[in-house]
């Protein structure tokens, strides 16, 4: 199996007419809709999709919750058959009833829900939200390496995708109902409504207005008042005294950083390597690749390390409180890598997000007990490096670096670690993309033959200014005040044959050599060239702008003026069509209008 992406079925089929007009609402959200402004009836309806993908969540976490204690008992002990054997047959199960009934779960839920808002113009059928709760919940409950996370992050997005559809809203604001319910959803599942909004924008949307920020937040506030009414508010970890008083200290948690820079990108090695291979097996093996994962991570709780089974959150807390050596917590680091790459690619439904957090909790405890053991001056308690493992593994992973340091302040609620947070993280990130240019979420995209937009490519991507097309300031500037007579002497010398016309007060317009000659033989010499030019003037660019707010004025306008935002009559320089072109690495494809 793969976490492949599932074309909508009919009710997403109306979505993709271009001309489609504005959609009916059922006739008490149109009287609603009619009251408030649409931008405020959506910000409302954020609400509501908190609260549902909340109380989903909730059962969800419950359902996985009831099914580990069915299957393997409050406290899994070592060496009993039921470490291999559940995880094996469930993993059997759940392959049938994707294949058979819910093809469209498979894998975490990120790409699908980003494919949702970008290719099927934000159509997630309802029926996903059921499969992957099902599913999820029978794979994490009985032991396979995977997290909530993601799973709740796609039940939230299909939830909030069905109640658009239902509403009838209108196409666009249907293409945000997914990342909303997507922010909801993650929101509820870490308890942590920051960090779940600013990966939901970094990983997921890309950008943000007013609006779109305003409504992701609210969904993701929403759910997580539903979830802490009913599970209550306490956090996801017992957090212990974390601090940090010696600066010199950065050094330590800096080659922490590296560590994990160096896992993060042998994690992610490890299942794009593996994952393309399953997906080329023949078909018949899809049905026995969740099994032989469940086999292979109950072999490893069987054989002495069954905290790697299931989400890992009650070995992370004790690895916090010091409850491990340093070579179990490698150990443990190391199986978990392995566990969780057969449990992923194998298409099993679950997330990476927990076990990447399990990860880097464990290597950030074994790093911070061995640099004690050389170090012992060093002050950063266990729990301090364990906290701080976290979020370089999910910098480094998923690559997501705003969103792993408020994760990180938020699960421990101190941010006297912040500087410890950001240097590791930042070298983590670094280090991951040193050694690989793809992330994560975009090798898996590639992998599944989908054209989704790299959200880190274009971060890094270089920005073109208006400076970099600007052309030097003309030598000629013809001034409105005077005659046309006069202007007309003074470019009598000049080859150009386009120039610029200094307004008063503060604008600027453009004529050329063939209109002043034009106006000259009607008779309109002794004519200010201000009374013979149009009123309205050229639109003025600034050199820090985006090269892209040239383009809506050189098609309609040969030179357009560049200006110091100090002074608008002090002027840097010009640009043109063909300079801007240029810039771009192309030739215009046609001809420069004559202005005047």
């Amino acid at each position: 199996m793969s976490d492949s992406v599932v074309t909508p079925s009919t009710p997403g089929a109306a979505l993709t007419e271009p001309d489609q007009p504005r959609m009916r609402m059922p006739r008490l959200f149109a009287r609603l809709e009619g009251v408030f402004h649409e931008e405020v009836f959506f910000l409302i309806l954020s609400v509501f999709i908190g609260i549902f993908a909340g109380l989903a969540v909730v059962c969800f976490r419950l359902a996985i919750d009831w099914t580990h204690l069915a299957l393997l008992g409050p406290l899994p002990q070592n060496h009993t058959w039921r470490l291999f054997a559940v995880p094996a047959i469930v993993g059997l199960i759940v392959a049938v009833i994707v294949i058979y009934v819910f093809p469209g779960i498979r894998g975490s839920g990120v790409n699908q829900t980003k494919a949702a808002l970008y290719i099927f113009n934000g159509v997630i059928p309802f029926r996903t939200a059921v499969g992957k709760f099902l599913c999820a919940a029978l794979a994490i409950g009985s032991g396979q390496s995977l997290g909530p996370e993601d799973p709740s992050l796609q039940i939230g997005a299909s939830i909030a995708s069905a109640l658009g559809r239902w509403l009838e809203v209108s196409r666009d604001k249907l293409r945000l109902m997914a990342p909303v319910g997507a922010a909801a959803g993650l929101a509820a599942a870490f308890n942590a409504p920051i960090s779940a909004v600013l990966f939901v924008i970094e990983e997921v949307i890309g950008r943000w207005s007013a609006g779109i920020l305003g409504s992701v937040v609210l969904a993701a506030v929403s759910s997580v008042v539903i979830v802490r009414w009913f599970l209550g508010s306490e956090p996801l970890f017992r957090i212990p005294v974390t601090t940090f008083k010696n600066p010199a200290e950065l050094i330590a948690y800096a080659v922490l950083g590296i560590v994990g820079g160096i896992a993060s990108v042998a994690f992610a090695k490890s299942i794009g390597f593996l994952r393309p291979r399953l997906k080329a097996l023949p078909r018949w093996t899809q049905f026995f690749q969740p099994a032989l994962a469940g086999l292979i991570v109950g072999l490893i709780g069987f054989l002495g390390a069954p905290q790697v089974m299931g989400a890992g959150y009650d070995s992370m807390d004790q690895a916090m409180h010091g409850q491990f050596a340093w070579k179990i917590l490698a150990i443990l680091a190391l199986m978990k890598i392995v566990a969780t790459t057969v449990s992923f690619v194998s298409g099993t439904p679950g997330g990476m997000f927990a076990p990447t957090l399990f990860i880097g909790a464990m290597l950030g405890g074994a790093v911070g007990d061995i640099e004690r053991m050389f170090f012992p001056h060093l002050t950063g308690s266990t729990g301090t490096y364990v906290l701080v493992g976290m979020g370089v593994l999910f910098a480094g992973f998923l690559r997501v670096p705003m969103t792993s340091v408020f994760m990180v302040l938020e699960v421990s609620g101190n941010y006297e670690i912040v500087v410890p947070v950001l240097v590791a993280n930042t070298v983590s990130y670094l280090v991951s993309r040193g050694l690989q240019e793809v992330p994560i979420f975009d090798l898996l995209t590639r992998q599944d033959g989908l054209i989704l937009p790299s959200l880190e490519e274009e971060r890094e991507e270089a920005i073109l200014h208006v400076e970099d097309a600007m052309l030097p300031v003309p030598r000629i500037i013809l001034i409105a005040e005077d005659y046309v007579d006069a202007n007309r002497q003074r470019i009598q010398d000049s080859k150009e044959l386009v120039f610029l016309v200094r307004l008063h007060p503060t604008g600027w317009a453009a004529i050329t050599r063939e209109h002043l000659e034009r106006l000259f033989r009607e008779g309109k010499g002794e004519h200010t060239l201000a009374s013979v030019l149009p009123r309205q003037s050229i639109p003025s660019l600034y050199p820090d702008m985006p090269l892209d707010s040239a383009l809506r004025y050189v098609n309609d306008y040969s030179l357009v003026p560049v200006v110091n935002r100090a002074d608008s009559w002090h002027l840097e320089g010009v640009v043109s069509r063909q300079s801007v072109f240029k810039k771009y690495g192309s030739r215009s494809p046609i001809e420069v209008p004559v202005v005047g």
